[in-house]
């Protein structure tokens, strides 16, 4: 039997066959060995194939098909090895605020590298729309200026009074759509305003550390009534990047890519090599100082927190 994985608790799957039917399924034992480089073999997202264990209502993922894509970030316990967050994804929005909690560019950087490096489509949500004061306003309108002109498609939205929902429920629609972003930016509340029918559980942001508390603990797949499916995720603290070399990084840096085949050099690294074309659109403004910072803080290797 084939299905699609559309949760995850760690030892156990749900699989969802086309017909609709789910199936509780584990992993056969030599399955977690075999080239696997991640802390978990299986992602949400992914098409298995499985087997239906004797006399029970449970399955065995007896095989992963090739996935079109991914979004992974660094494990946190294991330095070396990925944590896929979820597979086979149409886009991916990252829910963002400027406050409560803060959202790093740095961070928001990292997240879209990740997508453009594994082939996801990315797109930004600006939430809390409702808190904003002028000088916010001013920020926001710097920030989706910025990443529209490279071409990052942004959307102001209040979950919580509905500002714009409909914005993103445009978006959704036939497609498998991934919602991503720190703890306490909404996500669950997003989610709740777009599929009023699941009432997922939300929680204040914590006064004392201005950061939110994981209402969701693990991915999960839900089906959306017009057609498509939304992945809830965790709220990711930090992303470490994985698997992305320094000689390719400015590649997926799209205002860096679209002049590197200017750079006197073709082995140019953008730090500090003559004839950098890159280095001269920075000095131009035509590439943000803030962008360029994140290309030089995940060149360097430095780990981003929130």
């Amino acid at each position: 039997m084939q299905g699609l994985v559309t949760k995850s608790t760690g030892s156990w799957y749900q699989v969802r066959t086309p017909g609709g039917e789910r199936y509780d399924c584990r992993i056969k034992g030599k399955f977690r060995i075999k080239d696997i480089v991640t802390t978990n073999p299986i992602a949400v997202g992914d098409v298995v194939d499985f087997e239906l264990e004797p006399e029970q209502q449970t399955g065995v993922i007896t095989n992963l098909h090739q996935r079109k894509n991914y979004i992974i970030r660094k494990s946190i316990n294991l330095s070396k090895q990925g944590q896929i967050i979820a597979a086979n994804l149409d886009q991916a929005l990252l829910v963002v605020t400027l406050a409560s909690p803060r959202t790093s560019l740095g961070f928001i950087d990292r997240f879209l590298v990740t997508a453009e490096a594994y082939d996801v489509p990315a797109k930004l949500v600006f939430n809390k729309l409702d808190l904003f004061s002028d000088e916010g306003l001013d920020i926001l309108a710097e920030y989706t200026t910025m990443y529209e002109n490279i071409g990052y498609p942004c959307y102001e939205v209040s979950a919580l009074a509905g500002t714009n929902i409909e914005q993103v429920q445009a978006l959704l629609k036939d497609k498998i759509t991934l919602i991503s972003g720190h703890s306490g930016v909404g996500k669950s509340s997003m989610i709740n305003a777009l599929l009023p029918d699941l009432t997922l559980r939300t929680s204040e942001v914590s006064e004392w550390s201005d950061k939110g508390t994981h209402t969701t603990t693990f991915a999960e797949m839900f089906e959306i009534p017009q057609g498509g499916f939304l992945i809830d995720t965790p709220g990711i603290r930090e992303l470490g990047i994985i698997d992305i070399e320094k000689e390719e990084l400015g590649h997926f840096f799209p205002e860096m890519r679209e002049r590197m085949h200017n750079c006197k050099f073709n082995n140019c690294q953008h730090i500090n090599e003559p004839g950098c074309a890159v280095l001269a659109a920075l000095e131009r403004g035509e590439i943000e100082i803030s962008r360029y910072d994140s290309y030089l803080s995940i060149y360097n290797g430095n780990d981003t927190r929130a």
